[in-house]
């Protein structure tokens, strides 16, 4: 069924959009009967950065028209007036699109380091705007020094694809003054470039963020819908949608993870689910964390060491995967050299089982997991301090689809658990993470060539934190989409007679405090936001 979208999706104009930050009210105007060529700024239900109550000073890190594939460059300097040490710094887009265009990936780099990921809404002929914050203060190091600025937005611009995505980033930074004190970051933000790695020889705590994407274009943009080559379906790969986001230190396993499965603006062959709400992620894409301290002894040596990432299910020889990287590092200031070593290395064998059930409507059941346990320890200058993790990933779905593939349907789940324990300068602290990500959707066309998509996204985690056997904090999110969208296949613009409905639920609750907001939209019209615990 996709290529046969993709195809038909060519030669139509397609338009979808999303936004982070302020919060309008509901819409007061009536909700249309059908979708006209205009509707709703985006937004999302997640909550607004907070910000300190500090001075606070605004950078312009890049401003780029993007018709091509040609990187915009530039170059940062730090505001002097705002000192070195900040409470918080926080990045934002603001972009506007207007005619027809394809959702494109992009990226920010900065001195190498990747600092944002995102991707783009589909525009509207009169145009669309929307913005994106994101809190960014943990890369301090790497702001605190001039630096080269690297960002694309790869685009195509022709006779058919006119839309040219015109972008602004700033960095805004905010004093630590009296109580507001400047936030605890890493010491050091290494980018990891061409497979390689030389940390301080006085590391203490490592720490790699890769911000894992399946590309646009191509099958491994629905990764989760692959099957195996036996299977009767139009996207291949070997054994199947089972995909793991895996770091090796020199060749050794050191960190396992489940990739976020993320959907972007015609995902699922139907942005008319996204014009208002976009789905999870969209277009704040978050890295993985892998806490690599156990091989910190190993690290510290000062030579060079491989660290590798890789997507365990992608086929031998295949692209479809981004991995950039950047390796967080807390250095020990009382030594010059930190010594330690790997005193444990556990994993099973990663399972991966497909079972495909022929039929007029052909199943394919895939059930996949891996476990990974690491532990080492670092002689710091207050001690000795051992680091233990354990994570354990898993999935699991069933995909059904009709020859034609005019019926399509997943229902699909992934488990990611983690739990970091540190047992040094005191009492042991135990983290545990368990995140699920969910996607439960159907697309059909039926004889009057109507193509509609009804689906379901979540993103949630529970997380704690223990120390001395007392619960010092906790959290628990729950982000969850639906969405219901039909038009037209094959007609002109006005002769599609979309309708479309969506609702996004964001829900925070912990130590912390509690947010709840939901959202609802008809037609392109919000007609709920509703916030309250």
């Amino acid at each position: 069924m996709k290529r046969q979208i993709t195809s038909m999706l060519a030669g139509l104009v397609l338009a979808a959009g999303s936004a982070f930050g302020a919060s309008p009210a509901a819409a007061a105007e009536p909700v249309p009967v059908e979708f006209g060529t205009d509707w709703h700024d985006p937004l999302t239900a997640a909550p607004a950065i907070e910000k300190p109550d500090t001075r606070s000073c605004e950078v312009t890190v890049a401003e780029a028209q993007f018709r091509d594939f040609k990187p915009y460059r530039g170059s940062y300097a730090p505001p002097m007036e705002c000192g070195d040490r900040w409470s918080k710094v926080v990045l934002r887009l603001d972009g506007k699109v207007k005619g027809r265009q394809y959702d494109r990936l992009g990226y920010l780099r900065m001195g190498g380091v990747e600092v944002f990921r995102t991707s783009t809404p589909e525009p509207s002929v009169d145009g669309i705007t929307w913005s994106v914050e994101k809190d960014v203060t943990h890369y301090s190091d790497t702001l605190r020094r001039e630096q080269p600025v690297e960002m694309l937005i790869g685009n195509v611009v022709d006779e058919t694809y006119t839309g040219v995505i015109d972008v602004k980033v700033t960095l805004t930074f905010y004093a630590a003054k009296g109580s507001t004190k400047a936030a605890e970051t890493p010491d050091k933000v290494l980018p990891l470039e061409g497979a390689t790695l030389t940390t301080p020889r006085n590391s203490e705590r490592i720490v790699a963020e890769v911000y894992a994407t399946g590309s646009g274009g191509g099958c491994e943009e629905y990764w989760y819908l692959t099957v195996p080559d036996a299977a009767p379906y139009s996207c291949k790969a070997d054994k199947g949608p089972y995909r793991e986001v895996q770091v090796k230190v020199d060749g050794r396993l050191a960190g396992i993870a489940a990739p976020f499965p993320n959907v972007w603006t015609g995902g699922w062959s139907n942005p008319f689910l996204w014009y208002v709400v976009p789905a999870p992620r969209a277009f704040d894409v978050k890295p993985i964390e892998y806490d690599l301290t156990p091989f910190a002894g190993i690290l510290n040596d000062g030579r060079e060491h491989r660290v590798e990432v890789s997507v365990a299910g992608l086929p031998e020889g295949q692209s479809g995967w981004s991995t950039p990287t950047n390796v967080l590092v807390w250095q020990d200031e009382g030594s010059e050299h930190v010594t330690g070593a790997l005193t444990k290395h556990d994993q099973n064998d990663l399972s991966n089982s497909t079972t495909i059930t022929p039929g007029s409507l052909n199943r394919l059941d895939t059930k996949g997991g891996h476990r990974l346990t690491v532990v080492g320890y670092v002689n710091t200058s207050h001690g000795r301090v051992e680091t233990t993790v354990s994570r354990t990933v898993a999935n699991t779905s069933a995909h059904h689809w009709t020859e034609d593939e005019n019926t399509d349907a997943l229902t699909s789940r992934w488990d990611d658990d983690e739990t970091v324990t540190v047992d040094g300068r005191g009492p042991a602290r135990v983290a545990h993470t368990h995140r699920v990500y969910t996607m439960d959707g159907k697309t059909t066309i039926g004889t009057d060539n109507r193509l509609r998509t009804v689906l379901t996204l979540g993103d949630r985690a529970d997380t704690s934190v223990v120390r001395a056997g007392k619960r010092i904090s906790w959290s628990r999110l729950d982000d969850t989409y639906t969405g219901d969208a039909t038009w037209t296949l094959g007609v002109p613009r006005d002769q599609r007679h979309a309708v479309g409905t969506s609702n996004e639920r964001y829900r925070l609750d912990g130590s912390a405090g509690c947010y709840d907001r939901t959202l609802r939209t008809e037609q392109g019209v919000l007609t709920q936001d509703r916030t309250g615990c």
